[in-house]
């Protein structure tokens, strides 16, 4: 078994022509190869009369062939299998949240035969889809049920991205593996730029939450965590409010925070019951939507090509004076949605479907945010700056959830937009056209205008006059860090914060992994004891 790297396929490459660019780059025949395996494929779109795909694989080799020395062939080594040990606990482990970090850690105690309880303050996915379904089309929010709370997390309603910065170790592969097994295409395992799109992410969610139940894992749907019991440092329970606004006491020495990055009254919560956290930077700005056949044009040189679906991108700016911005979560073919959660505040995201085949395509254009920009050290004033933030934005919008919008050339020239043009918004419940610049802090506003005119010369037509900009995104990470020790664990024992809303990832993937890691951690401590 050896890894080949950096071959070069066609677009419209089958099974027998990339056997055959396997053996070109080893310089053997064919028949010599045995077996091969996809381990990476990505797209290059550098030579717009050539795009190509460059590809990796693993691969058996017959023996006694004439291998060429070549600093793309390496030794095939077997990764690392996530596996824990069978333990047991006199108390069951409690999981507060059911979105990646919370699913994953689920599942894995589950698997060492733990039976956790998975605390959901929202719904299951099925109604949750219901609920988040109403909104947009009504502008009726349910505070418990949205794009932010319910089964699955943020996370599910987006465009289900799984690049992630973090090592691609062994927690990495248990994540993808366990996605596609719950119903995610197999490509994930080695597309350099996976995604689920959250037609699927709804269906995962689902198998994934069966398959937790079938090995002695509990849901508990609509139990929000109300307030640690904690005694000697330790905890020994949490409280929980019911939907019916019934209080229940649960006990374990266990407790995984998994509590998303929106969670703010549990955030209120921790800080007045001295868990210690502190704020923690950000990012905020507005999403930026253009004709996806323009972005496929910029990219690809053409509106369409044969084999390739929707164009993506990615950039960052890094300007005079030391400020910076970038686009994140980047949705080709998608939409701009609606990802409030708290009554009187507007928040958007952005979503694909797998197809990615919508009109438009969309990016978050960001701006970091720290302790100078909140203007104070309060562990909880990143979030106060998102909650001011999303209230201007409700009232511009018309305080019925509709968003602010600006045209990008309106924008650039501190011009209150009044009429629409080639873009058309897909944000439901729909914008109100205005100013941004009202609802985003002077400095933010800057920093956009001069990273969209750059941004322009990296990608053609970025600053197009009347690209659409919808305002706020304010969600792109956790505003605080809940602190932990070497063992995953708060300075109370037994509280284990984990995943974005901890502030200890950053996506679908690291949230996930992160998940595993203090499932992990949880299981080996009580395999020693």
């Amino acid at each position: 078994m050896i890894r080949v790297k950096n071959i070069t396929i066609s677009l419209n490459a089958d099974e027998k022509d990339i056997k055959k660019a396997i053996a070109g780059k080893l310089q053997i025949s064919t028949d010599k190869i045995k077996d091969f395996r996809l381990v990476k494929k990505s797209l290059d779109a550098r030579h717009k009369k050539d795009i190509c795909y460059i590809i990796s694989v693993d691969c058996e080799i017959e023996s006694g062939a004439n291998l060429i020395k070549n600093n793309d062939i390496e030794e095939y080594i077997k990764p690392t299998d996530y596996v824990l040990p069978k333990v047991s606990s006199k108390q069951r482990p409690i999981v507060v949240g059911s979105g990646p970090a919370g699913m994953m850690a689920g599942l894995a105690l589950s698997e060492a035969g733990l039976k956790p309880i998975i605390l959901e303050r929202g719904k299951e996915v099925e109604k949750r889809k219901q609920d988040v379904d109403v909104f947009w089309q009504t502008g009726k929010l349910d505070i418990i049920s949205n794009v932010q709370f319910g089964e699955g997390g943020a996370g599910t309603f987006s465009d289900g991205k799984l690049m992630t910065g973090i090592k691609k170790d062994q927690y990495v592969r248990k994540v993808l593996e366990e996605f596609v097994l719950a119903g995610a295409p197999e490509e994930i395992l080695y597309l350099a730029k996976p995604h689920i799109g959250t037609d699927n992410l709804v269906k995962m969610v689902k198998n994934i939450r069966k398959k937790i139940e079938s090995l002695g894992g509990e849901y508990r749907f609509e139990n929000r965590l109300n307030k640690l019991i904690v005694k000697d440092e330790k905890v020994i329970g949490v409280e929980v409010v019911k939907s019916d606004g019934s209080k229940d006491e649960i006990a374990s020495d266990t407790v995984v925070l998994a509590i998303g990055h929106s969670a703010r009254d549990t955030f209120e919560m921790l800080y007045q019951e001295n868990i210690p956290i502190t704020q923690k930077p950000f990012s905020v700005g507005a999403r930026i939507e253009h004709l996806q056949k323009d972005i496929n044009k910029a990219q690809y040189g053409q509106e369409h090509i044969k084999g390739l679906g929707a164009a993506d991108y990615k950039l960052a700016v890094h300007l005079t004076g030391g400020a910076s911005a970038y686009t994140f979560c980047m949705c080709p073919g998608g939409s701009v949605v609606a990802a409030a959660s708290e009554e009187g505040r507007v928040v958007t995201n952005g979503m694909s479907e797998y197809a990615r085949d919508k009109e438009n395509a969309n990016a978050a254009l960001l701006v970091g945010v720290d302790e100078t920009d909140f203007q104070s050290k309060h562990p909880l004033a990143g979030m106060y700056f998102q909650r001011k933030i999303e209230e201007q934005a409700f009232k511009l919008g018309g305080c019925d959830y509709k968003a602010p919008a600006q045209l990008v050339g309106d924008f650039l020239q501190n011009k209150e937009s009044k009429n629409l043009g080639e873009v058309k918004p897909s944000y439901t419940p729909g914008v109100n056209l205005s100013s941004i610049s009202a609802v985003l802090p002077p400095k933010i506003v800057s920093v956009m205008q001069k990273a969209i005119t750059e941004m322009d010369k990296k990608l053609k037509g970025f600053a197009k006059y009347d690209a659409l900009l919808t305002a706020p995104e304010t969600r792109s990470s956790s505003p605080i860090r809940i602190l932990r020790d070497e063992t995953f664990q708060s300075e109370v024992k037994g509280l284990y914060p984990c995943g974005e809303g901890a502030g200890y990832a950053g996506g679908i993937t690291s949230a996930a992994a992160d998940g595993l890691k203090v499932a992990e951690s949880i299981v080996l401590k009580l395999s020693i004891k």
